[in-house]
């Protein structure tokens, strides 16, 4: 089961690097003029290390040279004493009717297993390119420099229980992002609390809630310095063991998921009306009159359908109407080729996946992955006004993916297909640092 341990993290002196100008979202999420923005508010923003400039392998080295800087300028500054970093995220729910909710967690070492040995746990399949980037960044710092975000669960929120006194403290960090998102981070170095929450996570599985990529790796990176030894081992408490993770209950109320839209392009000789003809022997269909133009009324009728049999909803361009398509059950999907357990194969984003984008528009997993003719969309105010504006031929409007599928694929060993889960918000990076050094070792 997992171990995890305290660190000695790394954190900005707010003095020389204020929370605000340096903190911001995961690198995944930036694009271009994204980057410049952040790298405009500060010198030290997290971005000149995340997503370093420079050309070819020589930015990876730049960013190397960067964090040793920062940390002989006392820019970063290492904890004296171990911790667990509690960690809150307070965050509205527009389409909620703008609720506010705080997610709750922790960051901690987590010690890495190949998820062959069923402790931590993926939902989703990885590309190549992304892993090949980041290895390069984390041999370059040796630091993990933003975190994976792991869930657990603990219904008796025994893990909650050992954290209630810190949270009656004021926070070390204190910053609200861009997505007006307020993120509260408290240092823990109570030997009592780190010992309660260890001793309860002993008894757990952790599973992959975002970062795959991230996680790869970690573990590419453990076993490159593993190859080094003469042993072919690391010292079992080396840092070079262990990941750093944000983990979180999954019965936490802030524990939010998005669905994420799928909006098709560029396929040949596409017909709106023919792909609806050739679904229908898979999915019942209905008509929604004006729905491309309602959201709310279009998402709320996805939802009540997806509570009975998988659904997700069509709108294209030029068209004010929507069609819902729902699952005929009784379709012999094992001989459509839809192979995997229940769960899986009844998941929404399944069979859209396998019987509409592959055996109906042709377009394949290779293709899928490859994004060729996909974007993927989270807000659906956008994903409508995208279609409407003729960004593409057709777009899928689906429900969120459920936490309960997520752990009973994962269970499964087996992988949804990607972008299936969007957990908002993102976990922010920028607030701590972990250097990793294969000759440290974790308390």
């Amino acid at each position: 089961m997992p171990e995890i341990a305290s660190f000695r993290g790394y954190l900005y002196d707010p003095k020389k690097a204020p929370a605000e100008k340096v903190v911001g979202p995961p690198y995944d999420v930036i694009d271009g003029k994204m980057r410049e923005e952040l790298a405009k508010r500060d010198p030290h923003n997290f971005v000149h290390l995340a997503l370093p400039k420079g050309e070819g392998d020589a930015k990876y080295a730049g960013a190397g040279k960067r964090m040793k800087e920062w940390i002989d300028k006392g820019v970063l500054q290492r904890d004296v004493r171990p911790a667990l970093y509690r960690y809150h995220q307070t965050f509205e729910i527009a389409e909620l009717d703008g609720r506010q909710m705080t997610r709750k967690g922790f960051i901690a070492a987590v010690r890495l297993h190949d998820f062959s040995e069923g402790i931590i746990l993926p939902h989703e399949r990885t590309l190549k390119g992304p892993k090949v980037d980041r290895l390069k960044l984390m041999e370059a710092t040796n630091c993990h420099s933003s975190q994976i975000f792991g869930m657990y669960s603990d219904q008796a929120n025994v893990v909650e229980k050992a954290f209630k006194n810190v949270e009656r403290t004021e926070p070390d960090i204190d910053v609200v992002t861009d997505d007006k998102t307020r993120h509260r981070l408290w240092r823990v170095p109570d030997n009592e609390v780190i010992g309660d929450v260890k001793r309860f996570m002993a008894k757990t599985k952790v599973y992959i809630a975002d970062g795959h990529h991230r996680y790869e790796t970690m573990l590419a990176l453990r076993d490159k310095w593993r190859s080094k030894e003469a042993d072919g081992f690391l010292p079992f408490k080396s840092t070079g063991e262990f990941a750093t993770m944000f983990l979180c209950n999954m019965t936490n109320e802030g524990m939010v998921v998005f669905p994420t839209h799928r909006l098709v392009h560029g396929v040949k000789e596409f017909n709106l009306d023919d792909m609806l003809s050739k679904a229908d022997a898979y999915f019942a269909i209905t008509k929604i009159d004006g729905a491309a133009k309602d959201m709310q009324k279009l998402r709320s009728l996805v939802a009540e359908a997806g509570v009975k049999t998988p659904s997700f909803a069509v709108v294209a361009p030029k068209r004010e109407d929507a069609w819902l398509l729902s699952y005929r059950k009784g379709v012999n999907l094992a001989e459509l080729g839809v192979v995997g357990s229940g769960t899986l194969v009844h998941l929404d984003i399944t069979l859209l996946h396998e019987l509409i984008l592959d055996k109906t528009l042709g377009i394949d997993r290779k293709a899928q992955e490859a994004k060729t003719n996909i974007k993927y969309i989270k807000d659906t105010t956008s994903a409508l006004t995208r279609t409407a504006a003729g960004e593409g031929q057709v777009c899928f409007i689906m429900n969120p993916t459920r936490l309960d599928q997520v752990r009973h694929i994962a269970d499964a060993g087996e992988f949804m297909p990607q972008k299936s889960t969007y957990f908002f918000p993102k976990i922010a990076t920028g607030l701590v640092y972990n250097v990793i050094d294969p000759d440290e070792h974790v308390p």
